[in-house]
Order: C-alpha cells, then structure tokens, then sequence
C-alpha cells in the first residue's frame, strides 16, 4: 500500500536485510525471480544475506513496490491468500470518511479481517491508553518478523497521514525473541520495545483517538500514487506533543523538572523535543511558565492553601519570587488575585 512520507527520505540505510530477505521469501514462495525487484531497488545480491547488512528507505521504497505490483500480493506471500494491489487502498477509502482516528481505526481493524482471517487486528481503549494488537491465527512462518512489524507500520502509516500528525508510541511488543536488528525499532517505533510477549501490541496516548481526520477523497487519490515510505519512515509532526508536554508539567506538582526530565517522559531526546516544540511556535521554557500560572491559579481560586506553600507547589524557590512573577502574569498579586476571586 503507497504511502507518502510527510518529509524527505534519510540517505542513511537503515531497514535490515531481514526485511529485503522477506520480499525475496515472497518470490520463492511463488517460484519467481526477484531479480528484477533487486535491481529497481538496487540492492546488491551478496546484501541480500548479509548478518548486517542495511538499505535506505527509498531503496526498500522501490524494492517492496516493484514486488508488490509483480506478484499482485500487498502481504508478499504471508497469508494463505493473495492481497491483491489495491487492497490496503481500499481499507483506506473504508477509513478515510471516519469523523475521528477512534472510529477510523475500528473500521481498519474490522475491515482488515475481510481480507484475511490469518491475522487479527483489534483497537482496545482503556482509561489513558489506546493498543493496537494483533493476534496470529495461523503460523506465519519465517516471514513472522516483516508481517507484524508492516502490518503495524501500515496502521501508523495511514493514522498518522490522516489525522496529519505523529503518533508517538509508549510502547511496542512483539512475540519473538529480539532480533540481531534491534537497534532499528527505535527509528521505526518508538525506544519502549519488548520482546517475547504473548501478543503483537503498539500502545499509545488514547488522546490521539479524539483527533479528525484531516484528508479528503482528493487527498486520498494523491496519497495512494506516492510509495510505501511511511512504512520504514516516521511521521515527524506531533499535533499532541504541546499538550504532552503540559500534561507532564502539569503533574510535576512542584517537582523541578530540567528538559532532559520532559523529553525522557515523552521518550524523545531532548534537542528533538525542543525543535518539535518550536515547530509548533512554541517552547518549553513558555510552557513551563504557562503551567507554573494555571496551577497557581488555581490554588489560589480553591482559597485555602497559603500562599507560601503555593508558591512551593508552583516550583518557586520562595514566596517573593513567586509574587513577582505572578503580579508580571495578571497585573495584581497573589493575594489581590485571590480576593477579587472571592
């Protein structure tokens, strides 16, 4: 299924060989030649099974579409039936009409078994946590590895393209031991994998659920000419990263927290969240000021706390440097504050 990245492809190679082998395994299981596929990928034969060997995601881009279209199967060979070319675009244009991720995932999912019945797909919503899993009916073999792992990369390629916005994960876990590869699950999902788990599972903020879809039909026809980009490669823009971010800060409640701390709870590293951040014309620093005034605020509204012990909660060092931050917020001090809200 194409898919079209929302930013340029890295040179760097970093798709594992494992997953070339799994486009030549598709050959083999129906006696052709992949030759053809390499060469459009040009990936050399001796890298094919190489222990280490790496290909860029514009080269797995053409290698994958080219076989895909060559032997009419978007699964290459890992189900008991051919999914011909154009079958994930039609869960696609089943999803794309949906008002919300939420409801468009459950289409997927439900449509998903029309097409096979070797795997299911499932949306589960929990209390702050939606999972995505995946149940195996039948033994996939060999090629078990590179079908769990597109499968989902297809759920996240379309959601995230859809809602125009990065999904970031809290979790990824696979039912196989960790592969020689691993170092390039965190490129692809996110730095929280596990491994030898009883089901496939990605787990993430529900909040991205309530999100709308963004796309058109039009959208959709544009999209499904691109390449299957959005399978190795991430989407970068994270339209929930600033709320992420508050919600941290928010439940820091008078605990310092240095970036370093913000970017380890949102699994990033630091000088990505700070340029994510200022992508989206803001910056941690803002933030933190912005959540220092709305629990103070609201501190002062319940009318009890004193304001020593307010300013304690707000993370200020004393009373006083909190007064003059909150008289540059509103004009008044604390105490006004709290007795024009009386």
């Amino acid at each position: 299924m194409p898919f079209q990245a929302a930013t340029a492809i890295p040179r760097r190679a970093v798709t594992p060989a494992a997953f070339v082998r799994g486009v030549v395994a598709a050959y083999e299981r129906y006696g052709r030649d992949p030759a053809a596929a390499l060469s459009r990928g040009q990936v050399a034969p001796e890298l094919v099974n190489s222990p280490d060997g790496r290909v860029t995601a514009a080269q797995f881009e053409a290698l994958a579409d080219h076989a895909m279209r060559e032997l009419d199967d978007e699964a290459l060979g890992w189900f008991s039936r051919r999914l011909p070319w154009g079958t994930y675009g039609m869960l696609c244009r089943a999803s794309i009409t949906a008002p919300t991720l939420e409801i468009a995932l459950k289409r997927w999912c439900r449509h998903h078994r029309l097409v096979t019945e070797d795997v299911l797909l499932d949306l589960e919503v929990g209390e702050e946590a939606a999972v995505v899993s995946i149940r195996e009916l039948r033994d996939l073999g060999p090629v078990r590895e590179f079908c769990l792992v597109t499968l989902f990369r297809y759920v996240l390629g379309f959601s995230c393209w859809a809602v125009d916005s990065q999904i970031a994960l809290r979790a990824a876990e696979f039912p196989y031991p960790e592969p020689g590869h691993v170092s390039v699950y965190p490129t692809i999902f996110c730095r929280n994998v596990r491994f030898d788990v009883a089901h496939a599972r990605i787990v993430f903020d529900k909040h991205y659920l309530s999100l709308p879809l963004t796309r058109s039909a039009a959208d959709l026809d544009n999209m499904l000419k691109g390449a299957l980009r959005l399978t190795v490669l991430p989407y970068r823009r994270d339209r929930l990263l600033v709320e992420r971010v508050r919600r941290v800060l928010r439940n820091a409640r008078g605990r310092v927290l240095g970036a370093e701390d913000v970017a380890s709870e949102l699994a990033l590293s630091t000088r990505t969240m700070h340029r994510r951040l200022r992508e989206e014309s803001t910056s941690l620093r803002d933030l933190k000021e912005e959540a220092k005034f709305e629990l103070a605020k609201q501190e002062l509204m319940r009318g009890r706390t004193p304001i020593k012990r307010i300013a304690e909660i707000a993370g200020f060092r004393n009373e006083k440097s909190f007064s003059r931050a909150f008289r540059s917020w509103t004009g008044t001090s604390p105490r006004e504050f709290r007795g024009r809200y009386r």
